[in-house]
């Protein structure tokens, strides 16, 4: 399954791309997810491992990898999403002071959920759109000077 988001987010590039790599901040804006924290040793960028804690659809434990780190440009993360697994792509597009975000999403079900992966795609997709508005809200208050909610 493979399907994608944008939205417009009033900040720069650089703003966006430094709270989205964060991925210890992924429970603020994915309410999906209790925790995100790093597991790798050194700075993040490409390699950098993590491990991940989901409330729903079941709770479980998940490993993620940034797979390619381009700083105010790409952010790319390959590991479980659920009981999937595949790719999660984020394109940063500057246009002046705000920046034209894109998720793809790359999803691959095996065994039993294969079938049932297609038919909730439609689902999964508005649940990542629902996700990148909490995200815009997020960076747009960080950018203007706001106290991220916790």
């Amino acid at each position: 399954m493979r399907f994608s988001n944008s939205i417009l987010v009033h900040a720069t590039s650089s703003e966006v791309f430094e709270y989205l790599a964060r991925l210890e901040n992924l429970p603020r804006w994915n309410y999906a997810i209790q925790e995100t924290r790093k597991i790798s040793p050194g700075p993040v960028g490409a390699g950098s491992e993590y491990r991940q804690f989901r409330t729903l659809p079941n709770p479980m434990e998940e490993k993620l990898e940034i797979e390619i780190y381009e700083p105010g440009r790409r952010l790319v993360v390959r590991g479980g999403f659920g009981p999937l697994a595949g790719t999660s792509s984020y394109v940063l597009d500057p246009l002046g002071d705000d920046t034209r975000l894109t998720n793809e999403m790359e999803l691959h079900a095996t065994g039993l959920l294969g079938p049932l992966a297609a038919v909730a795609a439609w689902r999964i997709k508005g649940a990542v759109s629902q996700n990148l508005t909490v995200l815009k809200g997020l960076v747009e208050g960080t950018a203007h000077g706001e106290a991220p909610s916790p």
